[in-house]
């Protein structure tokens, strides 16, 4: 590395927690939308993780007015899955363990709503920002939403090293504007010490 980072930007679902078990209440969302008459679009999801609202708050955006049962169902869904979220088993120690190396954290996350304030709830208080889509109305791999992070900390791109498991998101666009990135596979059982290991 060029720089030895200051800063470590960590992604949420994947990195460091994970869906018990999912019912993709958005996608739910989405068919209904197309089954009635709206056209899907490649900004369906920057939509949903941009806008600070709820189901169906969304569902307007998009034109619609939805069903009251639906929107109960979608919403039922939903608190369950929200309710199934959970940390790894790594993510406490690990990020105890880099505060008390000195580094600073940061969690930066494309999300919906309702997702981003459960993380708020069950996430340990160790982050000293937390920049979720909806809050910052941009997605990764939207520079402006890295840019948030850089302007917090008052630190150089080249300072900060982003984690977590999607290629393009948290590895190839942070490495194009001169962070430093490293890839976690949670499916082949990767913990995070084993990518962050030569920092501590």
């Amino acid at each position: 590395m060029s720089h030895f980072p200051k800063v470590l930007v960590f992604d949420a679902f994947g990195t460091l927690v994970k869906i018990g078990a999912s019912r993709s209440p958005y996608r739910k969302l989405m068919r209904w939308l197309k089954a009635n008459g709206r056209k899907t679009s490649a900004d369906d999801a920057g939509i949903i993780m941009s806008n600070p609202v709820d189901v169906a708050q969304l569902a307007r955006i998009f034109g619609a007015e939805l069903p009251e049962q639906l929107c109960m169902e979608i919403n039922n869904d939903l608190e369950f899955e929200l309710s199934t979220i959970q940390l790894y088993e790594d993510t406490v120690p690990t990020l105890q363990i880099l505060k008390q190396s000195g580094f600073k954290i940061a969690l930066c996350s494309n999300l919906a709503l309702p997702y981003g304030e459960q993380l708020k709830k069950i996430l340990p208080n160790l982050f000293d920002v937390i920049v979720f889509s909806y809050e910052v109305g941009a997605i990764k791999p939207e520079q402006q939403i890295y840019g948030v992070i850089q302007a917090y900390f008052g630190c150089e791109f080249s300072e900060m090293l982003f984690i977590g498991d999607h290629p393009i998101l948290d590895v190839e666009k942070p490495i194009s504007l001169g962070m430093s990135a490293r890839l976690i596979e949670r499916q082949k059982d990767q913990k995070l010490l084993d990518v962050i290991h030569c920092l501590i």
